[in-house]
């Protein structure tokens, strides 16, 4: 498709059209086709502290590859969206192919003979990554400055698709439990708690009388096989959100020796105020200022230990509610903790002073 004329105005419609991550980002693969042709993909929502995926969206060729695919994307070093700045694509085809663990061991037999890696990350952290995969030929540099262009407006798009989910717990929301799923070093599931099955049906709608694919614990235990082989540093965990502001935490880690065993719970207050913060693009002294409330301070003790006046904290506040869509301190920490407004201390989160 080198001789194309390409716009980036229908990926940016597509953007400023938001909607939630998975319905955005398969609005996005559709217009990215009328651009750049591609004959396979995988668009992979992070934890945008970790850059682990937490919940993936692949077309694949073989379904039943996708454990050997996860980890071998893990264990190879080429082009990982870990190490992609700027520009925040990279194509296989510049440099030798035969590098890449992944290209070597799995896509070659694919008959892939291109991928086109990009990496959507801002100041506040890393929101995803795609790969586009294509056969019978190579993307051009024309194409890759295309991605280029338009990672901003998509990295902006997954963040504000991430803030969205942070609403208030309604009532009578089920709290989760502690899940664990236990993998073979190959990915493979070795067995699971009876609720996880549930878990992983709600976070990847499974096509219909088809197991749910658990592509989100697969990427945290690769993650732990690629720390293992010194490919990358970043702790084997995620953060994801499931459904109604219920947000979870996946971690891996070895059990025996041998096996891996992934643990999902959901996510503490202190995480969930972290992730709320990034995902709405607060500022240090905005950071700041929603954890001291978030602890139960009132606005005095929040003005003594951020060495502010009264008026100042205020001002911070309000910018806080601005960026937020908040029009109270407790609208804004029932979305930041995930409890429910004007529930009891019991089973609701912390007592905080409003």
């Amino acid at each position: 498709m080198g001789g194309v004329t390409r716009s980036v105005g229908p990926i940016v419609r597509v953007c400023e059209a938001g909607g939630d991550a998975r319905e955005l980002r398969v609005r996005l693969l559709e217009a990215l086709r009328h651009q750049v042709g591609f004959d396979f993909h995988a668009f992979v929502l992070t934890d945008p502290e970790t850059s682990v995926g937490s919940a993936p969206l692949a077309a694949v060729p073989a379904v039943r590859d996708l454990p050997r695919l996860i980890r071998l994307r893990y264990l190879t070093g080429v082009n990982r969206w870990t190490v992609l700045d700027e520009p925040p694509v990279a194509l296989l085809s510049t440099g030798d192919p035969a590098r890449s663990l992944l290209w070597r061991e799995l896509l070659a037999g694919y008959g892939v003979s291109d991928v086109a890696s990009v990496v959507f990350r801002d100041r506040f952290g890393c929101w995803g990554f795609l790969e586009l995969w294509r056969t019978g030929g190579v993307f051009g540099a024309a194409e890759a400055a295309f991605l280029a262009e338009v990672a901003g407006p998509v990295t902006a798009a997954l963040r504000r698709a991430q803030a969205d989910t942070f609403v208030a717990r309604p009532p009578g929301s089920r709290r989760l439990g502690p899940l664990v799923l236990l993998l073979s070093p190959e990915l493979t599931v070795l067995g699971q708690t009876p609720e996880t099955h549930e878990f992983l049906r709600v976070l990847v709608p499974p096509a219909p009388d088809r197991p749910p694919i658990p592509a989100a614990t697969y990427n945290v235990a690769a993650q732990l096989l690629a720390v293992e082989a010194g490919v990358d540093g970043n702790p084997p965990s995620a953060r994801v959100h499931l459904e109604g502001g219920l947000w979870l935490t996946l971690r891996a880690a070895r059990i025996g020796g041998r096996d891996i065993a992934v643990t999902i719970e959901e996510t503490p207050p202190g995480e969930r105020v972290t992730l709320f913060c990034r995902a709405y693009g607060l500022s240090g002294r905005e950071t700041e200022l929603l954890g001291h409330l978030a602890a139960g301070a009132d606005t005095r003790e929040v003005a003594r230990r951020m060495f502010l006046s009264e008026h100042t904290v205020q001002d911070h506040l309000k910018s806080v509610f601005a960026r937020t869509g908040a029009r109270s301190r407790r609208t804004l920490l029932a979305r930041a903790l995930g409890w429910t407004p004007g529930a009891g201390a019991a089973g609701s989160g912390p007592t905080v002073t409003v």
